[in-house]
């Protein structure tokens, strides 16, 4: 007999295929076949997902609401979901698993209407548009939140609350205890997988306004992108600050583990991260978000003291230097910042979303 097959749908960002890839290794262990479904762009950076094979399905995001931007849209998703419909009859997974973005469209789609089991898992604090889209369609939901879903009884019947799937690396830095502040301060600064300029823009002019004592007790971790490098770089260097800029980690869940404070975006997977390591954030949600997940997400840590959130028009150098002196100066606020983050963390989410996704595969 043949294992049954999952197939994952997921979007093109961090965001969608991490918990994607962290199931789709639980899954694996647990005797499933595993596909990846997405569209062309996600293709190129999903080389290293443990999938059997990858699906590359048309699908487009809704960028403008224009009639013209809106038609064409329509019209890819409709290809994208005759050829998901093509793809269920030549595949015959099991379940189909989504993990938001429109490429999950059409395959979650083209699932439903050939009778297999769907399932989409919502990382936010808030649903994606993609997501809201489909689950009135879907059989079952997982969210990474609690309670999203307190006005909207209908959508809560058919949820459960599993926490955000995190990778191997999340959980083995996990494991550490939060670094003794002996003088040092280690900051790391990001801005998702993709770099924010605003981080460029705001957190070394910050540093430069601080007491040269505490620039001196400073070590800066920071991303940047490519074109802000060696202006970074340069703003470091003439404040007399020890810091290492580049535009992407591959180890950033250890350098978050190594760090006594972070200063990032708000992305769904970011929090969780932070709460599963326990580590003390200043954190800015990316704004105009049509959905302003990133805030919803934010305050989940904030309202249990495990982070500070500042909206992006009130990040000024000012302003950040103000909080940067206040923690620094308060080493058992930020003790106790990271013991509330760590309260907040799922460490088993990605077997619960497994053992959900199993139960729906087998039809319990």
């Amino acid at each position: 007999m043949s294992a049954p097959l999952a197939l994952l749908a997921a979007g093109g960002t961090g965001g969608h295929l991490f918990p994607a890839e962290a199931l789709a290794g639980a899954l694996r262990a647990r005797g499933f076949e595993v596909d990846l479904a997405t569209d062309a762009r996600a293709a190129r950076y999903a080389g290293s997902f443990p999938a059997r094979a990858i699906h590359v399905l048309p699908a487009e995001t809704v960028r403008s609401r224009s009639p013209v931007a809106l038609a064409r849209t329509a019209l890819t998703l409709g290809w994208g979901l005759v050829s998901g419909l093509a793809l269920m009859r030549r595949l015959k997974p099991a379940i189909v698993v989504g993990f938001g973005g429109y490429p999950t469209v059409p395959p979650l789609l083209a699932a439903r209407l050939s009778g297999i089991p769907t399932l989409i898992h919502e990382a936010n604090g808030v649903m994606g548009r993609a997501n809201r889209l489909l689950a009135p369609r879907v059989s079952a939901i997982a969210t990474g939140f609690a309670d999203i879903f307190t006005s909207e009884p209908g959508l809560a019947a058919k949820a459960t609350w599993t926490g955000n799937p995190l990778r191997p690396a999340v959980l083995a830095a996990a494991t550490g205890d939060y670094p003794p502040l002996d003088g040092r301060l280690g900051l790391l600064v990001f801005g998702g997988s993709q770099g924010a300029r605003v981080m460029s823009d705001v957190v070394p002019s910050a540093i430069a306004r601080l007491d040269g004592d505490l620039r001196a007790r400073l070590t800066v971790v920071q991303q940047a992108r490519e074109e802000d490098l060696a202006r970074v770089r340069a703003a470091y260097a003439d404040a007399g600050v020890a810091a290492e800029v580049a535009p992407f980690f591959s180890d950033l869940p250890a350098r978050m583990a190594a760090a006594h404070l972070v200063v990032s975006r708000s992305g769904a997977l970011t929090v969780a991260e932070l709460a599963a390591i326990g580590r003390p954030s200043i954190l800015v949600p990316l704004p105009h978000a049509l959905d302003q997940d990133q805030a919803a997400n934010a305050r989940s840590l904030e309202k249990i003291g495990g982070a500070v959130m500042m909206r992006q028009e009130a990040f000024t150098p000012d302003a950040l230097a103000a909080e940067l002196t206040r923690l620094a100066a308060d080493p058992q606020a930020l003790t106790q910042m990271a013991q509330a983050a760590r309260s907040a963390g799922t460490l088993d989410a990605t077997e619960r979303l497994a053992d959900l996704v199993v139960r729906m595969a087998r039809g319990a």
